[in-house]
């Protein structure tokens, strides 16, 4: 098994669970197919897993690294977004709601993706290469976003929340829509599901 799963918190685990996308932060990985580094480049995008045919051999020598993700919601979580050549019209939905929901910045249509990537950055992963979060009022979030209890990762969605894991989610639970929860999906991100971009959700209910 290789360690090129993706959970919400950005980590990339082993398991031999399978994902539903494909992920590219760069290239990760050495000679031996060891992770180095927990990213390359700025630009963390989700990726469909087939695509015009296109063949690759996991991990190969100074190629990027194919990350994968449990569902769209654990992949903008962990700071990814979609990628232009081959989700093109998921990836302007999500730039249109990108820049809607995040009017602060002064960006428009014409403004180019590295922009947003690089805000992004700033959201998903701090210097010491730990996971960025913020706080927030669980009412106040969307459906498909992450929160973070006690170490564990929950999936929000109609009011209940869903402890994540590899495989799948865990049944789903009730707690406090007033309760103060710290937020793994970064900010922005959060902002641009509130503005109209849906996330695949793997779950099944």
């Amino acid at each position: 098994m290789l360690q090129n799963r993706v959970n919400p918190f950005g980590h990339m685990i082993t398991t031999k669970a399978r994902g539903k996308w494909l992920g590219n932060r760069g290239q990760l990985h050495g000679t031996g197919k060891t992770i180095l580094r927990p990213f390359k480049h700025k630009a963390w995008i989700i990726c469909l897993l087939a695509f015009k045919g296109r063949q690759r051999k996991i991990m190969a020598p100074n190629l990027w690294t194919e990350l994968f993700f449990l569902d769209e919601a654990t992949a903008l979580a962990a700071g990814h977004r979609p990628c232009f050549e081959c989700r093109r019209e998921a990836a302007l939905l999500f730039k249109k709601a990108w820049l809607m929901g995040n009017p602060d910045f002064g960006f428009d249509h014409r403004t180019l993706i590295g922009k947003i990537d690089e805000v992004m950055h700033q959201e998903r992963i701090a210097k010491n290469e730990q996971k960025v979060t913020f706080e927030a009022i669980l009412k106040d979030l969307p459906d498909g976003v992450f929160i973070e209890m006690d170490g564990q990762a929950y999936l929000f969605v109609n009011e209940m929340i869903y402890p994540w894991a590899p495989e799948g989610y865990a049944a789903g639970q009730h707690i406090s829509l007033s309760k103060k929860v710290s937020v793994l999906t970064p900010k922005s991100i959060v902002n641009a599901i509130k503005s109209g971009y849906e996330p695949q959700v793997q779950l099944l209910v």
